[in-house]
């Protein structure tokens, strides 16, 4: 009995003993775990503190240096020996923020340098404690008369001929720094409201476009959405730029025809720009469509600044605008999300991303209103992301196509629409954009077409049918960027079997039902091909009291009276139906 006993406690023993040993092994194991996600950690922040490995996506969600009710306490820039592992490229300290922006935009094989900037909010300043009132750019110390001969105000450098006015004084916000941020390029423009870029770019030896200081003083004023409405003559009038590629910085000129004026010297992007503003100018539109590749990619090392480019142009003539991507546009430095959380948040802008249960960034539909105070859509524009190339080369090569659920959101979204639009007072009508054309634009009814076509078009093998889901829905235009020689018409008949659904088409090739348009290539930046190929635009006046829409093209060329001239005039609709010609 006693060895039985013995033999009990013996075993209770062991397992207790068994026990103890396993809870020390799992809390041993959940140190060491802990110990290597914590290394693991560390050697990431230290890695990314250094060459920056952690997605884009992250960084965005860091703080900002320029957050709303905070003000700037200091500024410096720190440079770095990417061959130095050990080399330290940050600073202490919690009020700390880098702009994660390499001034010299990675084109040194060894050297990097961020803009460091130290913020706090307004409330949590100490008596006396420095802010910064100014800043500016120069060899030399500006002027004492700027700091308006305060004892308080003083002018401190900082490398690549950096200059902060630091004060002691706490005026209001308005009169001191709140945000600060970098752009490239000696054309950087800053479209945002109380931001202004320096004239000069800080002083640093690289290959890539200068750095440009931008700064915002005071509080961001609150822009409200524009609401786009038919003007009082009954007409509304849309500017369609496509393929402007711009880059970071000037831009280089490609394919420009030798009779050009201008031709030997050619910075692509302000000729661009100043393209499109004579037009804005001459046509004085009421909106303006951006149908993608606004960015040139391999050119954009930093795209914010190509994108602001044209968002100031915008801001500039105060002028509402929608944009959607092309296959270049995500191709910089940013993607497509990132892309459209910045241009959503621009003055004058209606971008927005659209459903994230939709395939691609940028599926939404802008409203026109009536004339006059009414509520009423007069308008709609469908905007939908083309994507760029085939998720499948072997079986579709080429480029991608509008995917189903896009057709079925445009589908649900129309009809929801109609019982709305039923209640404006004269016809309704609906225009779609997209960047990669339909299949539908290889004409395979041989269509007497409108324009020029100069280039095959090279729309996606795969036809989804988003083409009859437009004429369902009674769409009457499309009009698309992409091939950038091509500015034609033509129209457009549904699949008989579309045709057999819907009560209101035929598939007869002799009734067409919508007009497909292509743009015109507007980028001196992008391609040209054609050695007698001049940067056009399309124009679209629609005409409400009527129900009609007339299109034309513009051209950037050849002196005065071509550039003046509209080309390819045509009414495409009438009364509310397709015009066949």
């Amino acid at each position: 009995m006693a060895k039985k006993l013995v033999r009990t406690a013996g075993h209770r023993l062991k397992r207790h003993t068994i026990s103890i040993l396993t809870v020390f092994r799992q809390r041993r194991a959940a140190v060491q775990l802990a110990v290597c996600v914590l290394l693991a950690a560390c050697i990431i922040l230290f890695l990314d503190n250094r060459y920056r490995v952690l997605p884009n996506a992250i960084h965005n969600h860091l703080p900002a240096p320029h957050a709303h009710g905070y003000v700037t306490t200091d500024i410096k820039i720190i440079t770095c020996n990417k061959l130095n592992v050990f080399n330290k490229c940050a600073l202490e300290g919690p009020n700390w923020h880098r702009i994660n922006k390499d001034l010299y935009l990675d084109s040194s094989y060894t050297s990097t340098a961020y803009l460091y900037v130290e913020r706090k909010k307004e409330d949590d300043l100490q008596p006396h404690e420095q802010v910064i009132a100014d800043i500016r750019i120069g060899r030399l110390q500006p002027s004492t008369i700027d700091a308006k001969g305060s004892k308080d105000s003083r002018w401190e450098s900082r490398p690549f001929g950096l200059w902060l006015m630091i004060t002691t004084k706490h005026p209001s916000a308005d009169e001191l720094v709140t945000g600060v941020d970098v752009l490239f390029g000696a054309d950087a423009a800053d479209p945002r409201s109380n931001w202004q870029v320096q004239d000069l770019g800080l002083f640093i030896d690289s290959k890539a476009p200068e750095p440009r200081i931008t700064f915002r003083r005071g509080r961001p004023l609150q822009l409200e959405k524009p609401i786009p409405r038919i003007r009082k003559d009954g007409k509304f009038k849309i500017l369609q730029v496509s393929d402007m590629h711009l880059s970071t910085g000037l831009g280089v000129c490609r394919d420009v025809p030798s009779t050009d004026i201008g031709a030997a010297h050619c910075d692509a992007d302000p000729r661009t720009l100043d393209f499109v503003e004579r037009m804005i100018e001459d046509e004085k539109p009421d909106f303006v469509v951006l149908t993608g590749d606004q960015v040139n990619g391999d050119t954009s090392p930093d795209a914010q600044s190509a994108i602001y480019k044209y968002s100031a142009l915008f801001a500039r003539h105060r002028l509402p605008h929608a944009a959607i991507f092309g296959n270049h546009d995500d191709e910089g430095s940013l993607t497509r999300e990132q892309t459209m959380a910045l241009i959503d948040g621009l003055p004058f802008s209606l971008s927005t991303a659209g459903p994230s249960d939709v395939d691609g960034v940028g599926n939404y539909h802008v409203e026109i209103l009536g004339r006059g105070t009414t509520t009423h859509s007069a308008l709609t524009l469908y905007m939908l992301d083309s994507h760029s190339y085939s998720k499948d080369e072997k079986k579709y090569p080429g480029y991608d196509y509008i995917h189903p659920n896009q057709v079925s959101w445009f589908i649900n979204t129309s009809n929801g629409l109609k019982r709305k639009h039923r209640e404006y007072t004269h016809i309704h009508m609906d225009l779609a954009f997209i960047h990669i054309p339909l299949p539908e634009y290889r004409n395979p009814h041989k269509l007497p077409v409108v324009g020029n076509w100069t280039e095959n078009p090279t729309a996606p093998v795969y036809n989804s049918g988003f083409l009859d889901a437009l004429i369902s829905q009674n769409v009457l235009v499309v009009s698309c960027g992409h091939d950038h020689v091509n500015d034609y018409c033509v129209p457009g008949v549904p699949t008989q079997a579309s045709a057999q659904a819907s009560e209101h088409v035929t598939s007869d090739p002799s009734h067409p039902a919508i007009w497909m348009c292509y743009g015109g290539g507007v980028g001196f930046g992008g391609y040209g091909r054609s050695a007698y190929y001049h940067r056009r635009l399309r124009v679209l006046e629609m005409d409400m009291n009527e129900a009609r829409i007339t299109s034309w093209t513009r051209l950037e060329c050849c002196g005065e009276e071509v550039t003046s001239k509209r080309w390819d005039e045509t009414i495409l609709v009438d009364g509310g139906q397709v015009v066949v010609y």
